[in-house]
């Protein structure tokens, strides 16, 4: 089995936007976060698109990579994911092509075909309703080839992406199902699943990205990484309290709302009824809260499950020094283990 200390780690940041705090804030926090996250160690760093989300600031996720690429040295910068779906995928090519080209041999481009938004936001950006993701392979083809130097019949014919264009930019498929891990796995792809909010598609999803897989120009063989979710904290009593953060921000999902990354409480008894904690328990599965024993101890487990190549470490905390101590408490964990 795997030993902790050979995984490599990353961190993938919502941006999230607090109550009482504004976007500006949130990209000062991001910039400080990867500065950290850089000097320990962590070797990606991944941002996320969502639209219509007042907690999330990462909407114009290029922009964002860009800030956090100029104000690091070495750590990779990437995406976690763009949607292909809201964008024509040229000019994806040429706004990672610019990226690649400022910042060479440090951007990762993960794509996602969902939405990453609700209908309301669909609309504003332009993509017809009844899109149900199964347009993604055909996207994802015509954006591999803007790429390619030689040329193909997966792009119009006459358009070149500039700059783009013969750039070595790795493309990682995401996903929170089936779909996209059995494309990751026919086209030679590394893929990234989100298991921090779909727990239950996770061994499936791995079983049949791995079992799909053919060696490709990218990869001689499968690679794997896990998206988890982690609070850390110096005792378990105080990660679990900050935890409640991100509870209520999954809380509000169930709910069908929207809103900022809300204060850690005490208890959420008298906020959640039984069936919501129930559901949501269920949904954290790979979520972990706890101190550096616990963590550890959670981690081999989930190890022998998922044999990952990887983990990328999702921390929705409302105090910024405090996602900062997490994020140094795992980083420590994880190399001395």
């Amino acid at each position: 089995m795997k030993q902790l200390h050979d995984i490599p780690f990353s961190v993938l940041d919502l941006a999230p936007i607090r109550e009482g705090g504004t976007a500006a804030d949130s990209f000062h926090d991001t910039l400080d976060l990867a500065r950290h996250a850089e000097d320990w160690g962590y070797h990606r760093f991944w941002l996320a698109e969502h639209h219509n989300m007042p907690g999330i600031a990462s909407s114009a996720t290029s922009v964002v990579i860009g800030h956090v690429a100029a104000g690091t040295r070495s750590i990779r910068v990437g995406s976690g994911g763009i949607m292909l779906s809201n964008h024509a995928p040229l000019m994806i090519a040429e706004q990672f092509g610019t990226l690649e080209s400022l910042y060479p041999g440090r951007i990762d481009l993960g794509l996602g075909r969902a939405p990453g938004s609700d209908q309301a936001a669909a609309r504003a950006l332009r993509r017809g309703l009844g899109g149900d993701g199964s347009e993604f392979p055909e996207q994802l083809s015509e954006l591999r080839a803007y790429f390619d130097p030689e040329g193909s019949g997966s792009r119009p014919s006459g358009v070149r992406a500039v700059p783009g264009e013969g750039l070595n930019i790795p493309i990682w498929l995401l996903g929170s199902s089936g779909f996209s891990a059995q494309l990751a796995g026919q086209l030679g792809l590394p893929f990234a699943f989100a298991s921090h909010f779909a727990p239950d598609y996770l061994l499936p999803a791995l079983h049949l990205y791995r079992t799909s897989f053919r060696p490709s120009a990218v990869l001689d063989k499968p690679h794997v990484m896990v998206g988890l979710g982690i609070t850390a904290a110096d005792t378990v009593e105080e990660a679990r309290r900050l935890a409640t953060s991100q509870q209520q921000q999954f809380l509000n999902i169930i709910r069908g709302r929207t809103g900022m990354l809300k204060p850690p409480v005490d208890s959420l008894d008298g906020i959640w009824t039984s069936q919501e904690k129930a559901l949501l328990m269920s949904k954290q599965q790979y979520s972990i809260a706890g101190d550096q024993t616990l963590i550890k101890e959670r981690l081999l487990q989930i190890v022998e499950e998922t044999d990952a190549d990887e983990w990328i470490i999702a921390s929705q905390i409302y105090d910024h020094s405090a996602r900062l101590h997490s994020y140094e408490l795992v980083a420590d964990l994880l190399k001395n283990s």
